[in-house]
């Protein structure tokens, strides 16, 4: 062995319980905790008498207090903070435009893949927009383990033997119904909230058979502070003489921001019926205009007074009400012919307000009517009209339409930036659609994050939900590029909209963990040895990476042959990967020239465990890698 060699540490080795799992959320908010109270740590543990203490008048000590809570609620928390060993696999194959897309759809339980992204996407989200199940006692509820998801997601997927492994809907006989879709609900909701911005906003669609519980779960999860508020959606027009009591009209979407002093909402564009409305029957300079009222119902100490109009009449508040500016004001507002008093000055004065002077949108209101928004039975148009089927009554009972989500995102996200929505319920598709649409309409550069369990579907042509989700969205991008073809003429690459969105699936990590079978002991030394599943592809094993050191899954990729080996480079250098095998000094020694020629500020390296040449290349390797300032390098 070199005396280089001799003087050299180790390379370390990525351990699969601690790599290739997603963050810990419970040694975190630990860390969080020993940072701001380091007193009430006691050999490792926390001290809650201590904590007491510190905290003061602050605690709760009282048992009668009010509080929202469920059989279940601490094991559904602890899911939560429990990491993933899955990870994501790419598939190029499924995808559209793979190597250009920013775009995601991860087929796969959102519980997992929420966990996942925690790295990638951390307070990275513009805005989530979300479907859940109603929880009507029909639609499927998620088949969450505490003790494993994962291993249950496996079973259910068919990706490891199921031994009858079953899942069925909710039904609303069940002793647990409302708790069953709490305990769905509450880590999923837990999990989205770390993956919002400061400035992001969340909308979950609901309707009467949990809009309660909703709120009180996000006024948990989120902060009652954060509440913004409850929007009526009128999902359809007609009224069903068949109902019982009353004919259900409308839906809900409860809207909270991440930190409502941090979210500023949108205005809503102006219609051309809207700025139609002003005219301009004096030839005003000024402008197109229309009036407002100068009397109000709210006194405020100064409304009380007579007005005299050009005409000699002389006009005093109706009872009941005030005049809504001061006796001043209103004298200068008349003085600069802001008072309206009719054709001939005999009417009641109005103030008048100026088509260039008013705002540049609308602010939206709290009821969100069809024809603005659209209803369940455009959504079933909007989703027909990308594909087919046999039997479409078969399918989607109550999607949402394309407008209802625009309308949302309008409101939520800026054209101008590279916002990211999310949807982990995502359904037929509605949402990455209704993105596409967007981004071509106003030039806007959204991206989306979709994630639909594979839930499988009594209909002829797809067997699963995900499979509707990627057929729907393949045809989208195909509509929709040629639906623009003319109206967006002479675009250069950078400038094109993003009609495209890479599949990624989950799965359980492509590492082998240790699994010491003291009857089969050598062969259990034998594959400890190459610690990578069989079947699994160097992009499989890459994207497991990205997770890992919390990168964008759409980062580009370059990929290079140094020295007859393929090397990975990922954001310009700020991770490189060769997983190739029979790596040499060469080889490292290129890898090494990669930073000079790059110039990350930080760049890391990682290697298969099992791919040096040999010993002393492999022991050589991290001094020739820190010789060139790179420190991070490990191996898998």
């Amino acid at each position: 062995m070199t005396t280089l060699a001799k003087e050299m540490k180790t390379m370390e080795r990525l351990d699969p319980k601690k790599d290739g799992a997603s963050p810990d959320v419970v040694a975190e908010n630990l860390e969080r905790m020993r940072e701001l109270f380091p007193e009430v740590f006691a050999e490792g543990k926390v001290d809650f008498e201590a904590l007491r203490e510190t905290l003061g008048e602050y605690v709760e000590d009282k048992q009668e207090r009010y509080s929202f809570t469920w059989h279940g609620k601490g094991r559904a928390r602890r899911i939560a903070q429990t990491p993933s060993t899955g990870t994501l696999l790419p598939c190029p194959e499924e995808s559209v435009d793979w190597d250009t897309t920013q775009n995601l759809f991860i087929e796969g339980d959102n519980l997992e893949v929420l966990k996942l992204l925690q790295k990638s996407y951390h307070r990275r989200v513009k805005m989530i927009y979300i479907d859940p199940p109603y929880n009507t006692g029909k639609e499927f509820i998620y088949p969450d383990k505490y003790q494993d998801n994962l291993a249950t997601y496996l079973r259910y997927t068919g990706q490891v033997d199921d031994g009858g492994f079953k899942i069925s809907s909710n039904a609303e006989s069940s002793g647990r119904y409302h708790t069953n879709w709490l305990n769905m609900m509450y880590p999923r909701l837990k999990l989205a909230r770390n993956l919002l911005r400061d400035d992001g906003v969340i909308f979950v669609s609901i309707d009467d058979h949990e809009v309660q519980n909703l709120r009180h779960l996000m006024d948990e999860i989120f902060g009652p502070e954060n509440f913004v508020d409850t929007i009526i959606w009128q999902k359809i027009f007609t009224v069903k003489n068949s109902a019982q009591y009353f004919s259900a009209m409308h839906d809900y979407l409860v809207v909270y921001a991440r930190e409502k002093a941090s979210w500023t909402r949108n205005l809503l564009p102006r219609s051309a019926e809207l700025d139609e409305s002003y005219t301009n029957p004096d030839n005003d300079p000024r402008g197109p205009w229309t009036t407002n009222a100068v009397q109000a119902r709210n006194y405020y100490g100064q409304g009380l007074y007579e007005i005299r109009s050009p005409a000699g009449q002389v006009f005093t508040p109706p009872p009941g009400t005030y005049w809504r500016v001061s006796q001043e004001k209103f004298k200068n507002l008349d003085d600069d012919g802001r008072i309206w008093w009719g054709k001939d000055g005999t009417s009641t004065p109005r103030i008048k307000k100026f088509l260039s002077e008013a705002k540049q949108g609308v602010v939206p209101s709290t009821l969100w009517l069809h024809t603005e928004c659209g209803t369940n039975a455009e959504a079933k148009k909007d989703l027909l009209k990308r594909i087919q089927f046999q039997k479409p009554e078969m399918v989607f009972e109550t999607p949402k339409p394309v407008r209802l989500i625009q309308h949302m995102m309008r409101l939520g996200t800026d054209a101008g930036g590279e916002d990211i929505i999310l949807d982990f319920f995502a359904g037929s598709g509605s949402t990455g659609d209704a993105v596409m649409q967007l981004n071509t309409d106003d030039g806007g550069n959204r991206r989306f994050i979709l994630v639909q369990l594979p839930e499988k579907t009594e209909a002829p042509d797809y067997a699963t939900i995900a499979e509707i989700t990627k057929a729907r969205l393949r045809a989208a991008t195909e509509a929709i590029a040629e639906e623009s073809k003319d109206s967006l003429p002479g675009l250069n690459e950078a400038e094109r909209v993003d009609l495209g969105f890479r599949v990624l699936k989950l799965a359980s990590s492509n590492i082998k963990a240790w699994d010491a079978d003291f009857d089969a002991l050598d062969q259990a030394l034998l594959n400890a040895v190459e610690n990578i599943k069989n079947g699994r592809s160097e992009d499989d094993v890459l994207y497991e990476l990205l997770l890992k050191y919390g990168l964008d899954l759409a980062i580009p990729i370059e990929s290079r042959t140094v020295k007859g080996k393929k090397v990975y480079i990922i954001g310009a250098g700020a991770l490189v990967v060769c997983l190739a095998t029979g790596v040499t000094l060469d080889v490292v020694e290129g890898i090494a020239a990669l930073k000079a020629e790059l110039k990350p500020e930080v760049m890391r390296v990682v290697f298969r465990d099992a791919g040096f040449a040999d010993d002393v290349v492999k022991t050589n390797t991290v001094q020739i890698l820190k010789q060139a300032g790179i420190d991070d390098v490990k191996s898998l």
